[in-house]
């Protein structure tokens, strides 16, 4: 008789339950994301197609993706993608994995930016714009506004043109290869928005991060310094020279930075109307501060 037929339905079940005694998270979920991949189908259509016995050499490739997730790569490296809000996101391991508690940064930016073109047209810059994730949300959301990401990695600032692009959001927004402001110096004044999700890990905490982060995503997008704020500090020092009189600085904080932060914000003089918002796990996760009119 001729060998049993490995089918989705039966690689699915097997690969769960390996993923499983190797105690690597959401192994069903997994499992199916990497399956899918390698049958160039939605996750969907494996149930749709339950009984499809797969040939040798989606065996083979399907084994070598197990193999990389048993090394803890991440998935999104893996399959080369990352759903962001309403986007699906090319990710590579320059630039972070784009994270659904960075959303809440998106929804604060929106909740600033005019639906309207009639009252103003903001000006947005995005710092560490990495996938260009938070920039291409908010251009997608409200067209035609101006919108810039910036990012000191020439191959993030390549995929993020990349994703723009697929998007059809290439002309919407302009990236810029630099280190923080140093790309568009030539604007102060000029950005009515200014959103960020700095490195704010504190260097000594990097390595005790899973290995899926520790081991695999970029380093410089991470290491916030010895305190973690390094990257915060910079961004509150200097952001109210680039912000229009009124404009908003609106940047991530890990849960238990803000105490510290707040006191940098005040101690810098230049921002009013401070809030400090939780994301839908309740942790502190971003500050909206206004640049006082001047």
């Amino acid at each position: 008789m001729p060998p049993e037929a490995w089918t989705t339905l039966k690689l699915l079940r097997w690969a769960t339950g390996y993923f499983k005694s190797h105690h690597i998270d959401q192994p069903r979920a997994t499992a199916e994301i990497l399956l899918a991949h390698t049958l160039d189908m939605e996750r969907v259509d494996l149930y749709v197609h339950y009984d499809r016995p797969l040939e040798a050499r989606e065996l083979a490739v399907f084994k070598g993706l197990i193999q990389r997730r048993l090394q803890r790569e991440p998935v999104a490296y893996i399959v080369g993608e990352k759903g962001f809000w309403s986007l699906d996101l090319k990710v590579t391991r320059d630039v972070l994995i784009p994270r659904p508690e960075t959303e809440i940064l998106v929804e604060a930016a929106l909740s600033i930016i005019p639906r309207q073109l009639s009252s103003k047209r903001f000006t947005i810059l995005d710092l560490g714009t990495g996938s260009g994730g938070i920039i291409l949300a908010l251009a997608r959301e409200r067209p035609g506004h101006r919108f810039y990401g910036v990012d000191c990695s020439q191959e993030a600032v390549t995929l993020a043109r990349d994703n723009a692009r697929r998007h059809e959001l290439d002309n919407a927004i302009t990236f810029l290869h630099g280190n923080w402001f140093d790309a568009v110096c030539d604007k102060e004044g000029y950005f009515d928005l200014i959103v960020s999700n700095p490195p704010y890990i504190s260097h000594d905490d990097l390595g005790r991060l899973p290995p899926e982060i520790s081991q695999y995503e970029p380093s410089q997008a991470l290491d916030g310094g010895a305190d973690g704020l390094d990257a915060i500090r910079l961004v509150i020092k200097k952001a109210g020279a680039y912000l229009s009189p009124g404009g908003w600085l609106v940047f991530e904080i890990g849960y238990d930075q803000r105490d510290a932060v707040e006191k940098l914000v005040s101690a810098s003089g230049a921002y009013s109307d401070v809030t400090v918002i939780k994301d839908y796990s309740g942790f502190d996760r971003a500050v909206r501060a206004k640049a006082i009119r001047k």
